[in-house]
């Protein structure tokens, strides 16, 4: 998985890269759960369908985190695997496999309160495609 973070004044920031722009979305749901839990015990057991629509690149990454971070704040639910099923100019569809929480197996790291706007990118580049987003902690 490629990610890197970056602070951010009070939030904490994540770069995505990948050859495609999929891998940047798929990525990004990787790293928003490797920070919040140790993804070590965690089982591609259950599946959870997400769908959202954007006006852009960035709209799509961010409203498809904010999907992808509802899976753990509202449903308790841990993400091992994020499949992109489709990915078109307005529309992002996705299959996130992984499990509900357990306490007894899975350790908390951070607490992800909420993807937010702020210096939200997707762009081509000369490697293939970066995302960039400031996560509210």
């Amino acid at each position: 998985m490629g990610y890197r973070v970056f602070d951010h004044t009070a939030d904490l920031g994540i770069e995505v890269s990948g050859g495609t722009v999929a891998e940047v979305y798929a990525g990004a749901a990787l790293a928003l759960f490797d920070l919040i839990a140790d993804a070590t015990d965690v089982r591609a057991e259950e599946e959870r369908a997400v769908g959202v629509d954007g006006a852009d690149e960035a709209d799509l990454l961010v409203n498809f985190l904010r999907e992808v971070l509802y899976a753990w704040n509202g449903e308790a639910f841990l993400v091992k695997e994020c499949n992109i099923r489709e990915v078109a100019a307005r529309r992002l569809t996705a299959v996130l496999r992984g499990e509900p929480y357990d306490p007894a197996r899975h350790r908390i790291k951070t607490e992800i309160k909420a993807v937010t706007y702020h210096q939200a990118s997707v762009r081509r580049t000369a490697e293939g495609w970066l995302g960039r987003v400031v996560l509210d902690v």
